[in-house]
């Protein structure tokens, strides 16, 4: 894995005891616009009783001088303040504590615009309020560059945007406070946040760490790392020096959705942003006693923070069933709880909780390098400051008990594939009303219309070999695909071994033989997606395909996306205040 990158200014280290960061930054006259005074705090502290000396006079700052037109009064109210700007009186010079004021009020309302619009991604909340403390959160940030892939072998861009959250459990430099400290950390809680193309809603999709996948061949440091047909979706980060390039490649290969952007983060931010906020609320249906994550609670509603925030999202012996799936809901409630915490007027009207908040998040984040600043942090954060809280669903991938193991999960057929469609189309799982049309704008349905499917690349059919396997449980599927493949020109197309159970069907391919592969998944209706490179394969053993449970009908015409959920998927809504988890039973 890339190492990431942290650079410490000064600026993030020189704040005295007793100073408020934010008191540090004031209104230059001279450009409009905000500047670091590490200065500022210190003069306002100096003149307190009981305060420390003040610098020596010749060693203070000086402020720019006085634009033009301004009164001979407020000069020398300047002058009286040896000639720092400091005036006590309302006609202070520009830069005086009274503009700053004025001008911190009128930035800060921005900011806290900006800030309340990260809010639907928990992770970067606060960050757009880092405008005017750019350096000191700047230096915060950690970011690695992924190598994805060849584009062409990637789902198709949209407008919608795509973030992938990955919680390691990492214990590097916690010691043995939470279990293994040389664990090189997997891929322990893992959220694809879905904001739509009109930024109205957004979805948030659950992916658990006991899902058996497929992860794609990937590429660390420039080293390839090899692929695996079936292990713990969970490994697609930490194993065998895999970089969150390989989660990345694994969950775009997993729904057919696109991502944009990662953010990863350990337990420590759990810690620090629920501190940051004063803690959040989160509710138990009965006594909670989990021996394993430390956590105690009765019953009702809590404030957790700091560690027992962490215990809280991390317990799952003592609730539900007592895996994965059952700790899953608690952290949605809990992250859906911080949001509402986060926009609430509580936070925002608080200088001291932006503050922390923001030095928090980016101290925790690890992004990549596509977002790896604060500036850009910012654009990410105003592109999607329109979404409503009670338009952000939570789900999880729907999924059943794996056949070969009972402590290991694979998709649910049918189920899964449909609740990808719909993110991939960009389906709202939240009832939010069409926007209204200009007269000369195309009807809604005709705008909803899902994208045409790709056509197939034109290649020598007759020249490709196919060996297709049965991993559907399905008897026959194999002769019967390649029939049809032979029907369509792939003369070479046989029936192989079958495979193990599949939940999905692949087209894997050797080097160089992509468009072969992608034309194969075309002629049996599979997606694009479906097409997977390996280094496992050489030339002479060409395409392989493998056919899973989602596999019907060879060559049938893909539908169009579906338009509702499947029937009881794993929900939680963003402002439903009254989720609470249950006991075992």
């Amino acid at each position: 894995m890339n190492s990431g990158h942290r650079h410490r200014g000064d600026s993030a280290d020189s704040t005295p005891p007793g100073v408020d960061p934010a008191d540090q930054w004031v209104l230059d006259p001279a450009t409009g616009e905000f500047r670091l005074d590490l200065d500022a705090g210190r003069h306002d502290s100096a003149e307190r009783p009981g305060a420390a000396p003040a610098r020596p006079q010749a060693a203070r700052r000086r402020a720019p001088a006085p634009a033009s037109g301004s009164s001979s009064a407020s000069a020398e109210a300047g002058k009286a303040d040896g000639g720092r700007g400091r005036g006590r009186g309302a006609s202070a010079v520009p830069g005086g504590r009274a503009a700053r004021r004025r001008g911190r009020s009128t930035r800060g309302r921005r900011a806290l615009k900006w800030t309340a619009g990260t809010l639907g991604l928990v992770l970067v909340a606060g960050c757009g309020g880092a405008y005017y403390v750019y350096q000191h959160f700047n230096s915060n940030i950690s970011s690695v560059k992924v190598e994805v892939g060849d584009e062409s072998e990637r789902p198709q861009a949209t407008d919608a945007l795509n973030i992938l959250v990955i919680g390691t459990d990492s214990r590097v430099g916690l010691g043995r406070e939470y279990g293994d400290e040389g664990s090189a950390g997997h891929a322990d809680t893992t959220l694809l946040f879905h904001i739509s193309k009109d930024r109205s809603n957004a979805t948030v999709l659950s992916i658990p760490r006991d899902l058996m996948v497929s992860i794609p061949e990937c590429k660390t440091n420039g080293k390839s790392i090899p692929g695996e047909a079936r292990t713990m979706f969970n490994t697609s980060l930490g194993q065998d020096g895999r970089d969150p390039g390989c989660t990345w490649k694994t969950v775009e290969k997993l729904t057919g959705v696109r991502i944009n952007h990662f953010m990863m983060v350990n337990f420590e931010a759990v810690k620090t942003l629920s501190t940051a906020v004063g803690g959040v609320e989160v509710c138990a249906a009965t006594n909670i006693n989990d021996p394993y994550s430390h956590l105690k609670m009765t019953a009702g509603r809590h404030v957790v923070q700091g560690e027992e925030a962490l215990a809280f999202v991390r317990t799952r012996h003592a609730v539900g069933l007592g895996g994965d799936l059952t700790r899953i809901p608690l952290q949605q409630q809990f992250i859906s709880s911080m949001i509402r915490k986060m926009k609430s007027s509580d936070t925002l009207t608080s200088p001291t909780k932006l503050w922390d908040l923001a030095d928090a998040a980016t101290k925790a984040l690890t992004v990549d390098d596509g977002i790896g600043s604060v500036s850009k942090l910012k654009d990410l954060a105003l592109d999607i400051s329109r979404v409503d809280t009670k338009n952000i669903t939570f789900t999880t991938v729907p999924v059943i008990d794996d056949p070969k193991d009972s402590n290991r999960l694979v998709l649910k057929p049918n189920d899964a594939q449909q609740l990808f469609a719909m993110i991939a189309a960009d389906r709202s799982l939240t009832d939010v009303p069409e926007p209204s049309a200009a007269p000369s704008a195309a009807p809604a349905t005709t705008a909803a219309a899902a994208p045409a499917a790709p056509a197939a690349p034109k290649v020598d059919a007759a020249g490709v070999k196919v060996t297709v396997r049965n991993g559907s449980g399905t008897a026959k599927l194999a002769g019967k695909a390649a029939d049809a493949l032979q029907a369509k020109g792939f003369a070479l197309a046989v029936a192989g071994n079958n495979a193990d159970p599949a939940a999905t069907s692949a087209v894997t391919y050797p080097a160089g033989h992509a468009d072969e592969a992608k034309a194969v998944a075309a002629a049996l209706g599979l997606p694009e997606t479906a097409a997977e490179a390996s280094s496992r394969l050489g030339a002479k053993d060409g395409v392989v395909v493998v056919l899973g449970k989602d596999f019907t009908t060879a060559g049938s015409t893909p539908s169009a996306a579906p338009t509702e959920a499947p029937k009881d998927i794993q929900r939680v809504q963003a402002d439903d205040t009254n989720v609470c988890a249950s006991k075992a039973k």
